[in-house]
């Protein structure tokens, strides 16, 4: 990485040669300025105003315009030989808990980068008695012309420095909190809380630019001759949202079934809940449901004559499987009465051919004893 400054920290009577880069980029999107009549590119051009013409890089310079109109130059040298401590130099004043850094005050990020192996030994120690301490140093120095605060910490394995805002830079926020008559009730807090216990924590790494992805998008659609996407017709931005409590128990509900837990629980409040203006109260969806459900169904559905008649459909049901029952059984036994004749009747006629049989062979030997 390409380095914007170099110099030293003064640490006491120790001075470690660094070289400052920036930890940060942008990777916002640019767009041009261009004639809607025939596109062509808009220029800002830098002309004098005495002699009315077109300067170059080299010829402009820096001055400071006075209360009266005067115009004072500064030159470059004039700012080099400033008779302060910063101009080079990153100079630590103190080390502080890093609670004690109001982040409204945090700025521009940078990587200090032990500048030769000389700064190495210096680096390290200045490095490891910050992590040992669990301090942030506060620091002093000058950049692009002018002196600014720093807060120097470690990241990983290497020394990062935020620029940080002057205590008067930050302005007071008067004015910008809502009426103090405003009350909040318990169980509003305790929605609240139960949302933000629902959505958790998240991996900041995951986190990424979706309007810069879209806007990319559209270049590219735009790029090969398509039509730019736009918003569905029936999706609508959210308004102002009155009814508080109904958007928290939504939020919360919604939050559990993104993570696929207690998607069928109940809110804290023991019923859904529908976020609706106040000034545009609709019907809850339970009982349109039910609507619904009642124009497709019987009108007896749900009532006292509904639950007879299911008796009664049950009676018949019960009595004709009983009948069944009995009449299969009734000819069972008709078939068994018919069975059991049958047999008596060919045993009777079995017993009388047997008995004529042996009439026949005792009458010759009657007449031959004769």
């Amino acid at each position: 990485m390409r380095s914007i400054w170099n110099g030293a920290i003064s640490f006491g009577l120790v001075s470690i040669p660094i070289k400052l880069v920036n930890a940060t980029e942008n990777h916002s999107i640019s767009f041009r300025q261009i004639h809607l009549e025939d596109g062509g590119r808009i220029r800002y051009r830098k002309v004098c105003e005495l002699e009315d013409r077109e300067v170059t890089t080299d010829e402009i310079g820096k001055a400071y315009q006075d209360a009266d109109g005067t115009i004072i130059p500064i030159t470059d040298d004039d700012l080099a030989r400033l008779p302060i401590h910063t101009a080079k130099t990153i100079e630590i004043v103190a080390f502080v808990p890093a609670e004690r850094i109001d982040p409204l005050q945090m700025d521009t990020a940078y990587y200090l980068s032990a500048n030769g192996v000389p700064a190495a030994k210096p680096y390290t120690l200045l490095r490891e008695a910050l992590k040992r301490s669990n301090k942030v140093a506060i620091a002093k120095f000058a950049l692009r012309g002018r002196e600014r605060l720093g807060m120097l910490r470690v990241v990983d394995d290497v020394i990062a420095m935020h620029g940080m805002l002057w205590p008067d830079e930050i302005r007071e926020p008067e004015g910008v909190a809502p009426d103090s008559g405003v009350t909040v009730r318990d169980q509003e807090l305790d929605l609240a809380d139960a949302l933000m216990d629902t959505l958790g924590e998240v991996d900041l790494e995951e986190l990424h630019d979706d309007y810069r992805e879209a806007v990319e998008d559209l270049i590219a659609t735009k790029a090969s001759g398509g039509e730019a996407p736009s918003v569905p017709a029936g999706e609508k931005s959210g308004g102002k949202v009155l009814d508080l409590m109904a958007a928290l128990e939504k939020s919360v509900r919604a939050a559990k079934e993104s993570r696929g837990e207690g998607a069928g629980e109940e809110t804290p409040a023991g019923e859904d809940a529908e976020v609706t203006h106040l000034t545009e109260r609709k019907r809850p969806a339970r009982k349109t449901a039910s609507r619904k459900s009642a124009g497709t169904a019987p009108k007896d559905v749900g009532g006292k004559k509904s639950t007879s008649t299911a008796k009664k459909t049950a009676a018949k049901k019960t009595t004709s499987a009983k009948s069944t029952s009995s009449k299969s059984t009734a000819a069972k036994k008709t078939a068994e009465k018919k069975a059991t004749a049958a047999k008596k009747t060919a045993s009777k006629k079995t017993a009388g051919t047997t008995a004529k049989k042996a009439a026949k062979k005792t009458t010759p030997r009657k007449r031959a004893s004769a």
